[in-house]
């Protein structure tokens, strides 16, 4: 994009707009002010330059060039000075006056070149134009001074309010702007340093859970497959053997999903990439369990698993997961309906279960956590969830996922 020409003059409008009424106001200012109070010289000779015409349009151009004061002071100063050191030789050799002067007591120097001398110490922060610029400065004062000429104290007076007392508003100014600067800068390291160590926190707290389930309850559940797998073994009751080996299955799938959920609380590192990358499990298998314990279950599918992210896939699969274990739980002798559909822009999914025969015996179990945990997961993937009792007296639980979730961006487990 091409850069705005006021760009090259003024950092932000504001500053635009300020320096262009200042312009437009001093332009009318001189001979308002000249109106105004009567000069007290005897009238002067300005015919060795073609006229007084001539130092009224130099001083016009003074002025308007002030809108470059920001970018440009250092040059104003020298043009300033220049014209401060003609216009002392021509009035000391008696040619006559380079400047327009009203008053004796005016200082030799272009009128607005005060507002050049403050622009200046305010924003000039180069360190060889501020040494050039002091310089001129220096010069400004005391050429306006006229101290060889025994100036009366009106006239020092004059020399210093606009000359000296510009440049050092300007200078407390500047210093004031960049104190105001640095302190915001400090504040936002700080603040960015906070946040910084927020996250260090958070990630050492997630390390140190995975580090705790990992030791113990990674520890508990293989346990749990090692004697199932015994058990299957050294048991002479083929009953015995086919639950201990549903059950070793179980513990073996559990150790799966808990180290995936592991690898996402150890975010950043190797395990988690990886278990970002696994695809989402197959819906068939986890119906295929439901029904192995007596929940009569149809799932219907459109579309595929490929259409969508692996993030968007394993909360699907998440979703329909915690739903079907609450019907377990919750609606024995129902039949549950799984509608899945798969797009390019969204999955819908619904788990419907008609009106439960019995009360289950496993519903006063749990911390009642599962659904609003399906909703932070469905959430945290920018989808919406929705649950709540059917009007035949079942129950439903559904969500809307969006098609595509950067892997970084999902947590899954």
């Amino acid at each position: 994009m091409q850069r705005p020409l006021w760009r090259y003059l003024w950092d932000t409008p504001r500053a635009a707009v300020f320096d262009v009424v200042l312009v437009a106001v001093l332009l009318p200012l001189g001979p308002i002010l000249a109106s105004l109070y009567p000069s007290d010289l005897p009238p002067q000779d300005y015919g060795w330059m073609g006229g007084e015409w001539v130092a009224v349009v130099l001083a016009n151009l003074f002025t308007v060039s002030l809108l470059a004061r920001r970018r440009f002071s250092v040059v104003l100063l020298a043009i300033g000075a220049a014209a401060m050191l003609v216009h002392a030789i021509t009035y000391s050799a008696g040619i006559g006056p380079f400047l327009t002067m009203n008053m004796r007591t005016d200082p030799w120097m272009p009128a607005d070149l005060m507002f050049a001398i403050y622009a200046f110490a305010a924003f000039e922060t180069r360190p060889r134009r501020r040494v050039l610029g002091w310089i001129l400065v220096a010069f400004i004062v005391f050429a306006a001074l006229r101290l060889w000429t025994h100036p009366d104290g009106e006239t020092l007076s004059n020399a210093f309010w606009v000359t000296a007392f510009p440049a050092v508003i300007g200078l407390w100014i500047g210093e004031r702007r960049r104190l105001v600067v640095a302190l915001r800068d400090r504040a936002e390291r700080a603040e960015r340093e906070q946040h910084l160590l927020a996250e260090q926190a958070r990630a050492d707290e997630r390390a140190k859970m995975a580090t705790e389930m990992h030791d113990v309850v990674t520890h508990r559940v293989s346990l749990m497959v090692l004697q199932a797998g015994a058990l299957g073994v050294t048991s002479q009751d083929a009953a015995t053997r086919t639950a201990a080996e549903e059950l070793r299955a179980g513990g073996c799938q559990a150790l799966d999903e808990l180290r995936d959920f592991l690898g996402v609380l150890r975010s950043g590192d190797e395990r988690a990439e990886r278990t970002a990358s696994v695809p989402a499990p197959d819906l068939s298998g986890l119906v295929a369990e439901t029904e192995a314990v007596g929940i009569p279950v149809r799932l219907t599918e459109l579309g595929s698993t490929a259409q969508v992210s692996p993030s968007v896939g394993r909360t699907a699969y998440r979703v329909v997961q915690e739903a079907l274990t609450n019907v377990h739980k919750h609606a024995p002798g129902s039949s549950v309906d799984v509608h899945v559909e798969y797009g390019s822009d969204r999955v819908r999914l619904a788990v419907r279960n008609t009106r439960p025969e019995t009360a289950g015996e496993l519903a006063g179990h749990g911390g009642g956590a599962g659904l609003l945990g399906l909703r932070q997961r469905v959430e945290l993937v920018g989808g919406t969830f929705h649950s709540g009792p059917t009007g035949d007296g079942g129950f439903e639980v559904g969500a809307i996922l969006p098609g595509y979730v950067p892997t970084a961006e999902a947590v899954s487990g």
